[in-house]
Formats: structure tokens, sequence, C-alpha cells
């Protein structure tokens, strides 16, 4: 074993290591769909100055969404129901009651001068200003000014620990535009104070509360205040008070105040019965995985399965560290991630059988020499394509919200870790199995002792796939008109996540199981319902809007599993995924597709991007064509499936094309249709068994997964399809016709060809 081999083990044992005790010490969270949680029913009410209409309701949720999202509680569930109630759904929520307490409080942040004391609370108005009267934290009476700034001028609140001076915990608060200049004004005018004078005091309010009134120190200048747009709360936090202070300033204020008119336990959304059979599908689909990568690439693709066994550990060991929350079909798409990461082993091997089959025969390659080459060289087709895929995940992760930016995080890691697994666990594994003498006296047992069926078959056969690549695009262009025509003719089916819809609650005579309910309403008709219990008698029916006839038979169906139902709550329910997180998954996409196009650009040529990026916009709308042909809804679900099918699509391209820019580096002034041809050939074994990796656990969670997963397996088999589809038959015949157009200038021509000649010469010289 080489020393750069024992350093590579050692870091993989201490991932390993710290990964194993991340799983056995730390709590798994599951989702509402798989253990159920805590609801909490709001209602608004008229303020003083703003009343609880629709509007008012809808912007209160957004509100209450990001705190949600702040108090570290992954996939929750928010919906409006009516027009003054909002139902929150958190699932696995340790602590309830905090959760209650800080969605329910206003968080109206304003920052006031002191303009003396005052004679006592009692004089308060309900809103503060000119002239108020509120106590601090001492029990002083202050007099205090019109507001200088509020909450909504604060960029950013952090809880922070000063062990230096002491002082605990505080709360630094980075204001922006006028608020950076407002606080200087305030605190320059206090400046102007006599030390000890309460003039020369700030006044921080939330929620008509004084909770902190520092002085302005004797260093501030008179006239000149506070600058570069920093200043911090003090008032005796503990780091509890101080990071829910924080989250409720980060969240912003309330439009109008809530009050909480009810709070339970809700449980699981699904059955039991259909977590066992998800769970049965996704152990076969990996089970089955194996099996064809052991096949293919023998005792290299048996220790390439043990490496997808660490990536798996290691990713959920990330996932828990972070705090995430499982849910069922964030369970699936790690399956299927488990299944993806075979990619990059597979990329790794099959260079490697290309370096042992291109030895002389005289002096042929040894395996160990191999293995290397095949890392080496597969190495920028890997990195490249895992940094187009983090680029969108990091933006994801930063504009997006609510369950985009759940699956950006999950991207990351699942990134991360196939990085850690294909080129630090898998080759470690590799290099000290070619290395001893059995396997060096029987090559053929690593799999690397051949080209394979299908390369062979290829080098036999040579295709032109490329010679008409006008008619792949034709037909390309066809599938995209049929997938448009679909979205055309008989829309989009948006689920309830995206439209809103109805939610009826019962009580019943005997306890109801919700999977049995479930089913029997879909036996009904109503196949989209989800379904909810609190307690043993109480039933909640979450579905889209439905007609008399149809509200009849869900009451009857009820009725019948109850064995007597009374409905205690009909309301028409808002959408949980809500426009503003809508817009922000948007605009992150759109700066993620923007991300991938300039970094592609740079990496290899503007005719490579822009191919990239119209083959993976081609995968999305035959995808979401597929699905409106179908009539299948879009929800959630389908949203994370969809992200997924991006990032796939547009790996396929990345290693197509890193493929064209090794063999025109290597055979100058060669044509470009030639070069792309040989390098789809040479990339098809790796884009056909990356796929069956993938197919396998797909086709399993599609047959046995139950309702809950169909769709969602579905729209990946299409998307990956259509996406190796794409990579061949769309992206690069699309490249090559850029290519020629991007050289038909005879000027531009010729000032290649002059600095190609250049460096031949300049070559040529070295050489001699």
């Amino acid at each position: 074993m080489t020393r750069a081999t024992r350093v590579r083990a050692l870091l993989a044992l201490a991932i390993l290591a710290l990964s194993t005790f991340l799983a056995l010490t730390q709590p798994v969270r599951l989702g509402l769909d798989l253990r159920g949680g805590t609801q909490l029913v709001l209602e608004t009410r008229d303020s003083p100055t703003a009343k609880a209409d629709r509007d008012a309701t809808d912007r209160t949720l957004e509100v209450l969404r990001r705190r949600v999202d702040a108090l570290g509680v992954s996939e929750p569930h928010l919906a409006r129901a009516g027009d003054h109630r909002i139902v929150v759904e958190l699932p696995g929520l340790d602590d309830p009651d905090e959760a209650a307490a800080v969605l329910g409080r206003t968080a109206q942040l304003t920052v006031h001068p002191v303009l003396g004391t005052g004679l006592g609370p009692r004089s308060a108005p309900a809103d503060p200003g000119a002239g108020t009267v509120l106590t601090d934290d001492t029990g002083t009476p202050l007099r205090l000014g019109p507001p200088a700034l509020t909450g909504a001028e604060v960029q950013r609140a952090e809880a922070e620990f000063d062990a230096e001076s002491g002082s605990g915990w505080s709360v630094g608060l980075s204001l922006r535009g006028t608020g950076e200049r407002a606080w200087a004004r305030l605190t320059g005018t206090a400046a102007c104070a006599a030390p000890h004078d309460p003039a020369r005091r700030a006044a921080i309010v939330l929620d008509r509360k004084i909770i902190s009134s520092p002085q302005v120190e004797s260093s501030v200048a008179c006239g000149v205040g506070i600058t570069g747009g920093t200043t911090r709360i003090t008032g005796g936090f503990d780091q509890r008070a101080a990071q829910e202070l924080a989250l409720l300033i980060n969240g912003g204020a309330l439009p109008v105040p809530v009050d909480i008119v009810e709070q339970r336990a809700v449980g699981p959304t699904l059955g039991a019965l259909a977590i066992t059979s998800s769970a049965q599908a996704a152990v076969l689909g990996v089970a089955l995985t194996a099996v064809f990568i052991t096949v293919v690439y023998r005792l290299l693709g048996a220790l390439a399965t043990l490496a997808l066994a660490c990536y798996a550990l290691i990713s959920y060991a990330a996932l828990l560290a972070l705090g995430a929350t499982l849910t069922l079909p964030g369970l699936a798409g790690f399956v299927l991630a488990v299944g993806m990461a075979v990619d990059a082993n597979v990329l790794v091997f099959e260079r490697a059988r290309e370096e042992y089959a291109a030895g002389p025969p005289a002096r042929p390659r040894t395996l160990r020499s191999a293995l290397a080459a095949g890392f080496r060289n597969a190495f920028s087709a890997i990195a490249d394509s895992n940094v187009t895929t983090l680029l969108a995940a990091v933006l994801l992760f930063f504009f997006a919200s609510g369950p985009v930016r759940g699956f950006g995080v999950t991207l990351c890691i699942g990134v991360a870790a196939s990085m850690v697994s294909a080129l630090l666990i898998t080759r470690v594994l590799a290099e000290c199995a070619v290395a001893l003498p059995p396997v060096r006296r029987r090559p053929r047992l690593t799999g690397l002792a051949g080209l394979g069926r299908v390369r062979s078959w290829l080098a036999r056969r040579r295709p032109d796939l490329l010679r008409h690549r006008r008619r792949w695009l034709a037909l390309s262009g066809a599938a995209l008109l049929l997938a448009v025509s679909g979205i055309a003719v008989r829309g989009l089916d948006y689920g309830v996540e995206f439209t809103g819809g109805r939610m009826i609650e019962y009580t019943t005579t005997r306890p109801v199981d919700a999977e049995r309910a479930r089913a029997a309403l879909g036996t009904a008709g109503l196949d989209r319902a989800q379904v909810t219990t609190s307690g043993d008698d109480a039933l909640t029916v979450r579905t889209e809007r439905l007609s008399a006839a149809q509200l009849r038979t869900a009451d009857r169906v009820v009725d019948e599993l109850g064995g007597g139902a009374e409905k205690v709550r009909d309301e028409l329910i808002g959408p949980s995924l809500g426009d503003e997180l809508r817009r922000g998954a948007l605009v992150a996409l759109g700066l993620a597709l923007a991300a991938q196009l300039v970094y592609l650009a740079v990496r290899f040529r503007w005719t490579f991007a822009l191919s990239a990026v119209v083959a993976m916009a081609h995968d999305v709308l035959v995808l979401v064509g597929v699905f409106a042909w179908l009539g299948k809804s879009l929800d959630g679900v389908f949203l994370a499936s969809l992200l997924t099918v991006i990032g796939y699509s547009v790996n396929d391209s990345v290693v197509v094309f890193d493929r064209i820019r090794e063999l025109r580096a290597g055979a100058r002034g060669a044509p470009f249709p030639d070069l792309a041809n040989a390098a789809v050939l040479q990339t098809v074994p790796r884009t056909v068994n990356t796929g069956m990796g993938a197919v396998f656990i797909l086709a399993a969670l599609a047959a046995l997964g139950g309702d809950s997963l169909t769709d969602f397996a579905l729209a990946l088999l299409i998307g990956i399809t259509v996406g190796t589809y794409s990579s061949v038959f769309t992206a690069t015949p699309l490249a090559v016709v850029l290519e020629r157009h991007d050289g038909a200038s005879p000027r531009r021509t010729a000032r290649r060809t002059a600095r190609r000649g250049g460096r031949d010469r300049r070559d040529s010289g070295a050489r001699v």
C-alpha cells in the first residue's frame, strides 16, 4: 500500500467513524407523513391600524412561514383556512408551547428617542408615539418620542454571546439603507445630552414593551452618532431568549395580530402499510442496483456497492447533524440519490477499462496504473458535473424557501457525499484490491480487463449517430411540440399545495385508520385526499375543491368507516405553497440556470453551455407535458422530482462535453462532428449503466411503493429516460450545429488557423 493510499484510507476511516457516531447518537426527525406532529390553528383579528381581511391573512401566513423556517422545523405545512384562520402543522417539534408563543407574537419592533422620564405606564396609548410613556426593564417610566426606525429596516438580526466583556447574550442588528441613516441621526442627537440624562438613551420597543434602553457611549460624537449600520440589543437575555428575539426580527412583524384558537397532536398522513411497502420497495431497488453493478464490473462493482453503502451512511449522518426532517418523498429521493451516486464510480471504471485496453500488447498496462489513470481522467467530468449541481443547490438554498430550500440542502449533502464515496472510499478499496496477488494474476476478476458488451459492440460497428443531427433535433422539436400542446390542450392540474382546496374534520363513533380511510375515499373517486387522525375519534380530510356530490360521498364514506360521524369543521383552505414561495423558487431556479450557463461557458464554450441548458429545458417541458397529457397532479412531490431531473440532465450533458473537450485537445484540426460522435460512442456505456442503476430503484418504487410514491417514481422515470436521450440526441447535435455557425466566418477561421499554426510551430521547436 502506497503512502497516498494510506493517507486516503485514514481520512476515509475518520469520516466513516464520525458518520457512524452521528447516526447512533443523533435522533431522527420524521415528517408529518411518517410520524405526525403538532397542529396549531391561528385566527387573525383586527388591529387599530389594519383590518384582518383575506389579504392580511395571506401576508400573515408568509411571515409565519419565515418564523417556522427559523425555528428549525423542516417540511412544515401552512395553509389559510377561510378568510381569518391559518392551519400550521409542525412535524416532530419537541416543545409545541414554544412554537405557539413565537408564532402568536406580533413582533412590532421600533426604536425611539427618549425624551425624559414619565409618570408611569398608565398613560401609554395603544401605539407608541410622541409623548408615550412605557416602563423599561428596571421599572423606570420613560417618555418616548415617535419611532425613528422599525424592524422593517433591519437587514439581519443574530444572537451573539460576548464572553470577553461578560455581558452575556445579546442580539446584534445589521441595518440597511434608511435604517442605517436613521440610527446615526438618533444616536447623534442622543450623544448631545449630558451623561446620565435619560435623553442620552435609545429605547428599543417590541410589542409596546421596552426590551432594552442602552445609553449612547461618551465616545460617540454629538451630531455624528453611531455609523456603520450595526448595533446590539442588550437586556439580560439568556441564549433561548436572544435566539427567539432574533428569530422574530428576521421573520418580520405580523400585519395583524393572531390568536391561537386550537392546539393538538395529529397522526401521520401515511399509514403503517404505506410506509412498510415503500421501505420494502427501496430495499429491493437498492439490492437490484447492487447486483447490476456487481455483474457489470465484478470485483470493483462489489467494492463500489460497499462504497455506496458508506455514501448512504455519510449522507444520513449529515442530515441528522443538520436537524433535517425526513419525509417519505425525501427518503425516496435519498434512496434515488444512492442509485445516482453510481455515476461517479461508473465514470471511473469505464475510463479505467479504456486505459487498460489502450496499453500496447508488448507491455500492457497494470491494473494499478489503469485504475490510477481512470481516476485521473474521470476527475474533470466528475468535478464539472458536481459543480453545476452545487451551483443550483446553493442558489436554491439562499433564494428559495420551504421545501425548495430543503431540497437545496439535501442536494448539497448528496453531492458532497458522492464525491467522498467515489473519489476517496471507492479508490481506497479498489487500490487495495488490485494490489492483491490473486487479483493481479486474474485481472478479469476486476471487471477492467474487457471493454464490456456495449462498448465492444460500438467499437465493432462505429455507428455515426450524428450524421443525421438535424433529424434528431427535429425529433426533439416534435417531442417538445407535443408536450407544449398537452399543456395548452389539457392544461396543468395543480395540486392542493398550489391551488388550495377543502379541509373537513369529523368526529367518529369508533377510531378510523388513516390508511384505510384514504383507500376508501380513493375507491369512491377522491383519490387525492390526504387523511390525518387526532386522538381516537377525530379524522381530518384535506382534498381539492369538491362539488356537492363529492362532498356527500366523502361524508358517506367516513360515516360508514366510523360507525357514524359528525362534521365539526368544513373550511376552504388556501395553498400551502404560496405566491411568495413560488416566486422565490422561480427566482432561485432562474439564477441557478444563469449560473450554470456562465460556468459551462467558462469551462467549455458558450456553444456547449447553451446546448446543455436548452437540453435541460427540453427535458423539463417534456416531463411537464407528459404529466399534462396523463392528467397527473403537479404538487410538492412533483416539484422535488422536477428539480432532480434538472440536475440529472445537466450532469449527462457535461459528461459528453467533457469528453469532446478532451478529444479536441488531442486532435486539433479534426472535424468537430467526428469528435462529437466519438465522444458520444465513448460515453454511451457510462450513460446506459448510470441510467440502469437509477431505473431499478425507480421501477421498484413505482410498482411497490404505493400511491404516495407512484407519481414521484413515474416523473423520475420519464425524466431520466428523456434526459439520457437529450444528452446524446439533443445537446450534442445542437452543439455541432452551433459550432458550425460559430466557425462560419472566414475571418474568424483564418485567425484560429493562424493561432493554431503558431502553437504548432512553437511545439515543434520545443520538440526539436
